[in-house]
């Protein structure tokens, strides 16, 4: 799941549904790596905060947890290196125009059931989420082959893009020649014969989704406990070796207990809040390890709402449409007094939507630094027209009307209460009565699912993502895009993100040229307002070792031992 956009909402600084910071990079964590330390038959247990969805299968899951779990039961055809370029891992590739790839799968790769892995498994995970009925969030990695639009509208019986040569080969063809075909192509099977008599429509809430999981990774799940705990054993016929770990548990932590969890050794590994660092650095049998990733935190606005049938931003909404307003409420936000508080300083303050360690990311010196500065703020607004008209000290829109900020936050650890009355009481500084939706911070799947369905409570919004290995910011931008949350639909916004797409941007500088100036359309227009990036942080505890950590998270998990 890390190759792709994956909706997270973790703890603010492990991966806030959004966050990093530090130069990119792989951490091997593995020390003196002899075989005669390992302890063959070592155990685990890797902790997170929130219990997951309990999608088990790739295609059907949508939140962080999930994916985390994911990572370590299924197997993807490609990957990326430590540079965030992508390497073939189950396949190999050819293409002579970027529209038409020929792939070879590695032979003898078994599912944890003993099948062998063939590309039909490939074939039928592209025709699942392709299908009418498939109600999961990840149709857009399929929509670009050839075909798939008539499979989805029912009007065919196949995909017919994919084409199968033999076991081991396949055929892609794409509607288009672009530039991130394969970067945005779905590569995780699925084991069709775990599925294939299963309606798509039910395989959301089938056992074979939800309790016992088929895949193709280094552990394989034994029992599913939900909301506690997922317990995975090796999978000896790895094909890339047998793990070093026998078993492996994924458990649900409150927040508030992993300094004590680590210390105990109740848990090995966890990615883990900015305010645990300083206490866990004074534990002698804990490591914290930092890494920049892909993640930032932003607040956004709601301009419209998304019409699903023909798949575009509706612009129905004009509460905000005011660009001065939303500079002024940018103006207004003193962030690094944000992240010293609520982040202990492990974050960097960006004003671009896109992560730092992304090739395309625009210096910040050809941005506008929107820094701390409540008198700027005020100054814009009262050039918009939002002046305090009756005296009461909030002011009222340029019709001279009364002016909510209604303000939304998801629910989660103890500083995210902090640090949305601190963001409220920023824009009540500059006189914009701010208040609450729904009185409370949301819990945190509620949360998205308001925003999926436009619900009349997300006006301004805080919001984090963990985003793909491709810079393409197209899937949270683009009008078209169903994560646009806040349904900016912006026409020379569109042309740029298609011109970084399009055949001339095969060369990597004029696509570099067009991101940069995608960038600073964002940076003045601020259809949403980027705060920081985090760090992801990892308490980890020294038995266990083997341990790669880079921009896209932990990997390797084949690697991973634990010492006699």
């Amino acid at each position: 799941m890390a190759l792709f956009l994956v909706l997270a909402a973790c703890s603010d600084g492990a991966s806030d549904a959004e966050g990093e910071e530090d130069e990119a990079g792989e951490t091997d964590d593995s020390g003196n790596d002899d075989e005669a330390e390992v302890n063959e038959d070592g155990s685990i247990t890797y902790a997170v905060d929130q219990a997951p969805e309990g999608l088990f299968i790739d295609g059907f899951a949508g939140s962080a947890i999930d994916g985390e779990i994911n990572d370590i039961i299924h197997e993807d055809m490609v990957t990326t290196n430590e540079s965030l370029e992508y390497i073939p891992n189950l396949t190999e590739w050819e293409t002579e125009d970027n529209q038409v790839y020929t792939f070879t799968l590695e032979e003898g790769v078994k599912w944890h059931n003993g099948e062998e892995l063939t590309m039909e498994d490939w074939q039928f995970a592209i025709e699942v989420l392709a299908h009418p009925d498939y109600e999961g969030p990840r149709y857009n990695y399929v929509q670009e082959i050839e075909g798939a639009e008539e499979y989805k509208a029912g009007e065919a019986d196949s995909v017919s893009g994919f084409e199968i040569e033999d076991d081991y080969t396949a055929v892609i063809t794409f509607n288009d020649a672009k530039v991130n075909n394969l970067e945005n192509l779905w590569t995780t099977p699925m084991p069709k014969a775990e599925l294939e008599d299963i309606p798509v429509g039910d395989m959301m809430e089938a056992p074979e989704v939800r309790e016992n999981p088929v895949g193709l990774g280094p552990f394989k799940v034994t029992e599913v406990v939900q909301g506690e705990y997922v317990t995975l054993e090796r999978f000896d016929e790895y094909w890339q070796g047998k793990p070093k770990l026998a078993e492996l548990t994924i458990r649900v932590i409150d927040p508030s207990l992993v300094q004590g969890a680590l210390q105990n050794e109740e848990i090995d590994i966890m990615e883990i809040n900015p305010d645990d660092v300083e206490d866990l650095e004074q534990l002698d049998n804990v490591r914290v390890e930092e890494q920049e990733g892909l993640g930032y935190s932003y607040v956004g606005f709601r301009f419209g709402s998304y019409d699903h049938d023909n798949r575009t931003a509706v612009d129905d909404y004009d509460k905000y449409d005011s660009k001065e307003l939303r500079q002024a409420m940018f103006y207004a936000i003193d962030r690094e007094a944000l992240v010293d508080t609520y982040l202990a300083g492990k974050a960097t303050i960006v004003n671009t939507p896109v992560p730092s360690v992304h090739w395309i990311a625009a210096d910040e010196s050809e941005l506008t630094q929107y820094d701390y500065d409540p008198d700027k703020a005020e100054e814009l607004l009262e050039e918009a027209g939002y002046v305090d008209v009756n005296d009461d000290g909030y002011r009222e829109d340029p019709n001279g009307d009364e002016f909510v900020v209604n303000f939304s936050h998801y629910a989660g650890s103890a500083a995210f209460e902090g640090r949305s009355q601190a963001l409220m009481q920023a824009w009540e500084d500059v006189g914009l009565k701010t208040e609450l939706a729904t009185g409370q911070l949301i819990e945190f799947n509620t949360y998205n699912e308001m925003k999926d369905n436009d619900d009349e409570n997300i006006e301004v919004f805080f919001g984090a993502w963990i985003v793909g290995t491709d810079p393409d910011p197209s899937g949270l931008w683009h009008s078209t895009a169903e994560w646009n949350y806040g349904r900016w639909l912006n026409e020379e916004s569109d042309e740029l993100l298609d011109e970084g797409l399009s055949e001339a941007s095969f060369d990597e500088d004029h696509r570099a040229d067009v991101y940069v100036e995608w960038q600073k359309l964002f940076n003045e227009e601020l259809p949403g307002l980027p705060l920081w990036e985090n760090l992801d942080l990892y308490g980890i505890n020294n038995s266990l070792e083997g341990v790669t950590i880079d921009a896209v998270g932990v990997r390797d998990y084949h690697e991973w031992y634990v010492t006699e």
